[in-house]
């Protein structure tokens, strides 16, 4: 056996999924990019199970599960992981879950629970795609990340905008007219 049989191809895929649960193991948020080792919800759901009852009493940051890399960070009432594969570098994967913390917490306004994760579920979905995109890493900065997907409606030109948006845009300027 020769030392060739051990090297594995290279790949931009790193991230195999991430995941926020809350503290009772339930899905809030889950993005998988691995078809073949998630064959469908219920296997996504048996992983999450299997790995929430591993994690939820732990003090570390990382295991290794089903052969799988698993970083965690754990606050007030969620979970927030971060799934690569068994080879991947962890360091790596340790600043993706570093980033989507942070980026949350920057959108949540360092108040990271349930409740305000659910009032901006939009806003950290489109977090999630800004920094990972087909399980190939993105952006590992909190502060790109959240610059990119705070920009103001002002920002955005009138043919991209929703209908929600320019209404919303016309009744500031329509406030402001009347203030003056």
């Amino acid at each position: 056996m020769t030392m060739d049989s051990f090297l594995l191809e290279p790949s931009l895929d790193s991230v195999k999924a991430l995941l926020i649960l809350d503290n009772d193991g339930n899905r809030i948020m889950a993005k998988y990019y691995d078809d073949l080792t998630w064959a469908g919800v219920a296997d996504q759901k048996k992983f999450e199970k299997s790995l929430f009852t591993k994690t939820h009493k732990a003090n570390a940051e990382i295991i290794m599960l089903d052969g799988m890399n698993c970083l965690y960070k754990s606050n007030v009432d969620l979970f927030f992981y971060v799934i690569g594969s068994g080879q991947e570098n962890e360091l790596l994967l340790m600043s993706v879950l570093d980033c989507l913390y942070s980026t949350v917490s920057s959108i949540l306004r360092k108040n990271v629970d349930k409740r305000a994760l659910f009032d901006h579920i939009d806003v950290v979905m489109l977090a999630m795609d800004e920094m990972i995109d087909g399980g190939i890493i993105l952006e590992a900065d909190p502060a790109e990340v959240t610059a990119r997907i705070c920009l103001r409606s002002d920002d955005i030109p009138l043919g991209e905008q929703t209908v929600a948006q320019v209404l919303q845009s016309a009744k500031e300027q329509l406030k402001w007219s009347l203030l003056k």
